[in-house]
Order: C-alpha cells, then sequence, then structure tokens
C-alpha cells in the first residue's frame, strides 16, 4: 500500500475538517489546515497499523 493518501479538507464554522477517500474512518480536525491534515495523518497511522498494513 502507498504511503501517500488523499487529504479532503473543508471548512466547518471555525474548524477544518479533513479525511481520506482512500482509508474509510480516518478523520482529523483543527483551527488551521495544517493541524487538520497533522490531525488526520495520525489518524491514518493508527488505522494502517491496526491493520497491520504498516
Amino acid at each position: 500500500m502507498s504511503n501517500i493518501h488523499t487529504a479532503v479538507v473543508e471548512r466547518d464554522g471555525e474548524w477544518y475538517v479533513a479525511w481520506s477517500p482512500e482509508v474509510p474512518g480516518a478523520n482529523g480536525q483543527g483551527r488551521t489546515k495544517d493541524e487538520a491534515r497533522a490531525s488526520l495523518a495520525s489518524a491514518i497511522e493508527l488505522i494502517l497499523e491496526d491493520r497491520g498494513e504498516r
């Protein structure tokens, strides 16, 4: 599996939310786009570790 994933980031009020279409259940949030992306990256890492794919 590739270590590159799509990140969809949208603004929701004062927050940004992010998710990856390639990794179901991976979501992140933050006050900035960078925080949301970092949160998503952490979620993806945890999910892939749990699946034994990393």
